[in-house]
């Protein structure tokens, strides 16, 4: 049976989403790609809300967007990580679980998770 890419990346998510759950001491940090923004949640599976979130589509962003650092961009899925992970540090978490959402781990989303770590996430 063929699969469309929405529903492989849905059975890719479900899989990741098996193992990978946040509590309230190591909260879950998921990322979401979509062709011209990147948006990272840090979240509270237990509680069920959201510690600290950043996006490539908020005022914080775009205040720092240039040509080269734009949400469909490596640069600035790397300022977005950086972002979220100020935020979370400021409601007092410094260390996460990784979500990549069913994505592979690489281009945007890596860069995601490069720039929470060097913003201080352990993970």
């Amino acid at each position: 049976m063929k699969l469309n890419k929405t529903a492989a990346l849905a059975r890719r998510h479900r899989r990741v989403r098996a193992k990978v759950n946040g509590s309230p001491e190591r909260p879950r940090l998921a990322v979401h790609r979509s062709l011209q923004h990147i948006y990272a949640q840090v979240i509270d599976d237990l509680a069920g809300h959201t510690v600290a979130a950043a996006s490539s589509n908020e005022p914080a962003f775009r205040t720092q967007v240039t040509e080269t650092v734009k949400g469909g961009t490596v640069a600035g899925a790397k300022l977005v990580g950086a972002l979220v992970a100020e935020r979370a540090k400021a409601a007092g978490i410094t260390q996460v679980v990784f979500d990549r959402g069913g994505y592979p781990y690489h281009g945007r989303i890596k860069a995601v998770a490069d720039g929470a770590r060097e913003g201080g996430l352990v993970f």
